[in-house]
């Protein structure tokens, strides 16, 4: 069973995604912010990350995933981006994410979080791992 671990700060959010992942037999575990996320990471190995953007900061999300992309234990590790920055600025990523000069991320998402795009994304990128 493929291990997903949530960085989110937003327990509404948090609860809608693990009730969605648990219903299609992922294993998840869940982190409140960048810092315990990092710590969960280091101890779990997870398969995949879900990572929010906007947390304590603006770009607390962006300091995770260049933390985990430089980490040589973690940067295999695929990271799905979620980001309300299109419902909250109008602005979106003008980018493909996965450009690690741009993001360094594998995918991303935009909140309202539709299902079936985040299912999808989620075994497209654990696929590309061969999990």
């Amino acid at each position: 069973m493929p291990k997903i671990l949530i960085i989110d700060d937003d327990p509404d959010i948090v609860e809608t995604m693990k009730i969605i992942l648990e219903s299609k037999n992922y294993e998840v575990a869940l982190a409140k912010g960048g810092e315990e996320g990092l710590k969960m990471t280091r101890q779990s190995k997870p398969d995949l990350i879900i990572l929010d953007v906007m947390m304590k900061s603006m770009d607390e999300g962006f300091d995770v995933a260049r933390a985990l992309k430089i980490n040589k234990d973690h940067k295999d590790i695929p990271v799905l981006m979620l980001t309300a920055i299109k419902e909250k600025t109008g602005l979106g990523f003008e980018k493909d994410a996965g450009d690690p000069d741009w993001l360094p991320v594998d995918g991303y998402c935009e909140k309202p979080l539709k299902p079936e795009e985040l299912i999808s994304k989620i075994e497209m990128l654990l696929k590309k791992r061969g999990v």
